[in-house]
């Protein structure tokens, strides 16, 4: 693999997990897009490491109040609200997990089968065209309900006012971004601007949520990275070393982004590169 495409894999990670414009779907589509073949699993999963060491690094105080919360949930240490926040978290996350053992299991075989005419887990899906279509139809579906609950948000919580209830919907919305196409920051947001956060705890809440989900791929996988060696692994360290740069960066000015702005231009960035991708393909 060349510096290159490590390069555009990097970038693209970077930019795309942060701004609610799905990461997966843009990753895919870069062996459609270009000369360079699939870049494979381990790779994507090297680059997705890459961005959870932005987020941590960007949010390390919330990630040390989390921490707190963990170390005091099991007696040690005296923080109450913070461990509240801890399992709230925790308790996101639980549908994710769910979701993606099952579909790795290939319980949602047959349903995708019969609705979208592919299989979830088929080494030939990268070939399917009814797949980048799946892509497509998501990246504008997601995208106009991620403008409806922007427009018709309230802004009056905050990460620290978060529940039970709302650390739960904004889980369940989070497993729908294994579907490629919807965007897990995409979808995140949107569940929290309809139960009334701002912009700018949107995606806080949202990044501070995907840190147990992207780490638990990460350490699935990276034993192996190391174990495939030599080349491999020193690919996926150069690809998660530009993913960090080019995430920190990106999310440095999406949080900036939406203190002044709505999320109106990554709605018609999302219903117009659906639209040409169905042309395209």
């Amino acid at each position: 693999m060349t510096f290159l495409q490590l390069l555009l894999i990097a970038v693209v990670q970077g930019i795309t997990e942060f701004l609610p414009i799905s990461s997966s779907g843009h990753l895919i589509l870069i062996p459609y897009l270009t000369d360079f073949s699939d870049q494979g699993p381990l790779i994507d999963v090297a680059v997705h490491v890459g961005s959870l060491l932005a987020i941590i690094v960007y949010f390390f105080k919330d990630v040390v109040v989390l921490a707190r919360g963990g170390f005091a949930s099991v007696g040690i240490g005296q923080a109450p609200s913070e461990r509240k926040l801890f399992w709230w978290i925790v308790l996101g996350t639980i549908p994710a997990v769910v979701f993606g053992l099952s579909i790795k299991m290939g319980l949602f075989n047959g349903f995708a089968e019969s609705v979208f005419g592919i299989t979830i887990i088929d080494d030939d899906l990268m070939s399917s065209i009814r797949f980048t279509d799946l892509i497509a139809v998501n990246l504008i579906f997601y995208g106009i309900l991620l403008g409806i609950a922007d427009y018709f948000g309230r802004d009056h919580k905050s990460f620290e006012d978060m529940t039970w209830r709302d650390g739960l919907i904004v889980g369940l919305a989070q497993a729908l971004a294994i579907i490629p196409g919807t965007s897990r920051s995409g979808v995140t947001m949107t569940a929290a601007r309809a139960l009334g956060y701002s912009r700018v705890e949107s995606a806080r809440f949202s990044f501070l949520l995907s840190i147990p989900a992207v780490a638990g791929a990460g350490v699935l996988i990276v034993p192996e990275i190391f174990e495939a060696g030599g080349e491999l692994a020193f690919e996926a360290l150069i690809a998660g070393v530009l993913t960090f740069v080019a995430a920190f960066l990106t999310m440095a000015f999406l949080m900036n982004f939406l203190k002044k702005a709505s999320m109106l231009v990554f709605v018609l960035y999302r219903v117009a590169m659906g639209a040409a991708l169905l042309i395209i393909f």
